[in-house]
């Protein structure tokens, strides 16, 4: 199925895609005539101009805005919807994007939808007409469900896997997520830790999902007849790693390793962490995901999965311009980017007298947006691939 110029032709019982190609062929003239046509060219003769005008009325063929853009309508303009607008993650997504667009000379219109359809389903509409393509960050096709028909009229790219019913039919980029929690939590065992605790993203969050479902999969491999998981809930925020923290230290047995499903988190339990007096790696290891840019310079420099971030804005920036400019005549394409394990000083060997130590007393831990301290330390790279091979040397 494309994503191209094209309208609706219904029937009773079935509903099929029309293009401008289809017009064309019925009409039996070029698509460069069908064009003219639509566009209101003199240059075509008038008995063609009704040949191809009864054609696309009978087809009931729509125009694709971007093909549309491109001969009158052209804005360059990139329409960007993300769910939110704080932290490093963002703004890295939103500097590649722009590097792209600014050397094609395009703007970029960015939104934030807060993860709430209705507001998504608006913030679409009022773009309609006013881009020449989106980039989407959401996982969730369903949020746009009452859309998909303008969409489909529309260049749109997402950012991240998009699931539900005809996710296929849309351009999607992200990073191997499941991939990614895999390699930590497997890197985390060969340092001989078994009690590895992980704290989730926001429920129905696919990058949250997919990191979930990694780090269980990769627990199953421990020695024993059932894996030890420890599992608690977070939001992707800094604050909700700090108050995370709170029920950490009160778990009994304690965790050996921390595994936050991204650095956000990861940076506000360091620091929760630290005012309690608890070590890190030395009591206890930390590991992030994302690999946001600040994060080699906490104390210690913190351990996690390099996801390619700046290369995810580009790359949708160059897919989606690729669709505009080629009036939509590209089959759908769904992109899964590799990713990086970067060991640093905050993860090493499990501590023997913190594990065989009580729950800590949680004391008072504010909510306050953790600080960060800057050190510069070295860093090691190592792919999944071969943390994968890695592990399974060193497991028994």
């Amino acid at each position: 199925m494309t994503i191209q110029s094209r309208g609706m032709q219904e029937e009773p019982g079935d509903q099929a895609e029309v293009t401008i190609h289809d017009v064309a062929r019925e009409a039996k003239v070029s698509i460069a005539t069908v064009s003219r046509v639509l566009n209101g060219n003199r240059t075509v003769r008038d008995v063609t101009r009704e040949r191809v005008q009864e054609v696309i009325r009978r087809l009931r063929y729509v125009p694709h805005g971007g093909a549309r853009s491109l001969i009158k309508r052209e804005t360059r303009t990139i329409g960007v919807l993300l769910p939110d607008m704080f932290g490093e993650f963002f703004s890295e997504v939103i500097r590649g994007l722009d590097q792209v667009a600014r050397q094609r000379h395009y703007s970029l219109l960015v939104t934030c939808t807060h993860g709430e359809s209705q507001s998504a389903e608006a913030m679409v509409r009022i773009m309609h007409g006013k881009v020449d393509g989106l980039v989407v960050l959401s996982s969730d096709i369903e949020m746009y469900a009452p859309l998909k028909e303008l969409l489909r009229r529309t260049p749109v790219v997402f950012l991240n896997h998009v699931q539900g019913p005809g996710a296929d039919q849309f351009d999607s980029i992200s990073v191997d997520n499941h991939s990614g929690a895999m390699a930590m939590t497997r890197y985390l065992m060969g340092l001989g830790h078994e009690r590895i605790l992980f704290v989730k993203g926001p429920d129905g969050n696919g990058d949250a999902d997919e990191r979930l479902q990694g780090y269980r999969e990769a627990m199953k491999g421990q020695p024993g007849d059932a894996p030890n998981f420890m599992e608690i809930s977070g939001d992707f925020s800094e604050g909700s790693g700090y108050q995370a923290t709170g029920r950490i230290v009160q778990m009994e047995p304690r965790p050996t390793a921390i595994f936050a499903a991204n650095d956000a988190m990861a940076i506000g339990i360091l620091c929760a962490l630290k005012e309690r007096g608890i070590r890190v790696p030395e009591d206890i290891s930390l590991a992030g995901f994302d690999d946001i840019p600040m994060v080699r310079y906490l104390s210690p420099p913190l351990s996690s999965i390099r996801t390619p971030i700046p290369e995810l804005g580009s790359g949708a920036a160059e897919r989606l311009l690729a669709m505009i400019e080629a009036g939509g005549a590209i089959r759908p394409r769904q992109q899964t980017l590799e990713v990086l394990l970067v060991a640093r000083a905050s993860t090493g060997p499990p501590s023997r007298e913190w594990a065989k130590g009580k729950a800590l007393d949680p004391g008072k831990l504010s909510s306050r947006a953790p600080p960060t301290t800057v050190h510069r330390d070295g860093e090691s790279k190592t792919s999944p691939q071969a943390v994968a091979r890695t592990t399974r040397r060193k497991q028994p």
